[in-house]
């Protein structure tokens, strides 16, 4: 298929490696943006006061998590089942990520639930599902790297990441099926949004900073993943002599 020609590790590292640098100027530009716009001029919420702003990082967080893991099994499935290698090293340079935006989802949502709710932590259907994300992360990364055998490793975490893909429609959709304590969705793409305008461009100017700074980290974590296993290749022993010629020039 012509479409996995674009998936050869010497084409990725080389193209990686121009959108790099672009990625990072735009994730700091965006997000310098979004937390002007989100802590200076969007107006103070009626009932949560100053408290609220705190979802400017917590919500795009929270959808990063979720979208990152499901991008993570997609390329994780297709290195397994088309053998496809930088995909199964893409699924791996994912998880770190995933796993980082899990984590600062939960820690702002205790910053948020504790003048909000008055505790840190509630077992609430949709925290106890991100939480279980997190683990799911975390057990993807051990997993992965408990084994020796690349492929047996890539097609273990593979078969886990697939089946705990379950649990992101099951944090999405939690807030309709039970009775928590967390809001509905401010965003829709069905319905107007439920946010001042100004609320709603830091929320996405913050979004899209997550994207780049996802794009950006993974193809770098990605890169080093193909060094790693393609050092025998000659297109990595042409780029290292290249790049050891001009350290000594």
């Amino acid at each position: 298929m012509r479409f996995f020609t674009f998936a050869a590790p010497s084409r990725f590292y080389q193209l990686s490696g121009l959108l790099i640098p672009w990625l990072w100027a735009v994730a700091i530009a965006l997000a310098l943006a979004g937390l002007y716009v989100g802590f200076i001029v969007a107006p103070t919420d009626a009932t949560q006061g100053e408290a609220y702003r705190i979802i400017f990082i917590h919500v795009p967080a929270a959808w990063m998590s979720m979208v990152l893991y499901l991008v993570m099994a997609g390329w994780a499935v297709v290195g397994w089942a088309f053998h496809v290698r930088l995909a199964a090293m893409v699924a791996r340079a994912i998880a770190p990520t995933g796993a980082m935006f899990t984590f600062v989802a939960l820690w702002t949502g205790a910053l948020w639930g504790k003048p909000t709710w008055g505790a840190w932590w509630v077992w609430d259907a949709r925290l106890t599902s991100e939480l279980i994300l997190l683990f799911l992360y975390l057990g993807y990364i051990a997993l992965v790297e408990s084994i020796d055998d690349i492929r047996r490793a890539d097609n273990a975490g593979a078969l886990l990441a697939l089946v705990g893909a379950i649990n992101v429609p099951v944090i999405y959709f939690s807030v309709r099926w039970w009775n928590t304590l967390h809001q509905g969705a401010s965003v829709s793409m069905t319905a107007a949004p439920k946010m001042a305008s100004t609320m709603l461009t830091a929320m996405l100017l913050m979004t899209f900073a997550c994207w780049a700074y996802a794009f950006a980290v993974v193809f770098m974590r990605t890169r080093a993943i193909v060094l790693e296993r393609e050092g025998d290749a000659e297109w990595v022993r042409q780029l290292r002599h290249t790049n050891f010629g001009r350290r000594t020039a």
